[in-house]
């Protein structure tokens, strides 16, 4: 069974930066695909980035240039760095993973718990 674990997260000014981490196990190999979805109450739940395997990455528009998504395949890690945070980017944070970034982004995969950010302006 896979399971996935944030950490991170917490509150921030605007403008100040947070890193937000995730460990997944159950899986027998690094090939799949890893990201962050956010949901703002009364809002639906968004995609904000993705990782492949491969390195290959992909963001939303919104935090393109002030987030940055890494990972370590040997740990089954990855992190997302957000700079420059906004207001409009408080929300719970939940970590996701697919065998393919396609399903990531459709929503389809495993998901963790979320954990918090909130930005004050």
């Amino acid at each position: 069974e896979v399971q996935l674990v944030e950490s991170g997260g917490g509150s921030v000014q605007a403008g100040g930066s947070l890193r937000l981490s995730c460990t997944a196990s159950g899986y027998t190999s690094s090939s799949y695909c890893m990201g962050w979805f956010r949901q703002a109450p009364g809002k639906e739940r968004e995609g904000v980035a993705a990782i492949d395997s491969d390195g290959s990455v992909s963001y939303d528009e919104s935090v393109k240039g002030r987030f940055t998504i890494s990972r370590d395949n040997d740990k089954n890690h990855m992190d997302l760095q957000m700079n420059n945070l906004k207001p409009e980017d408080s929300a719970m944070y939940y970590c996701t993973s697919d065998a393919e970034c396609a399903a990531v982004w459709y929503g389809l995969g495993h998901w963790g718990q979320g954990t918090q950010v909130t930005v004050s302006s």
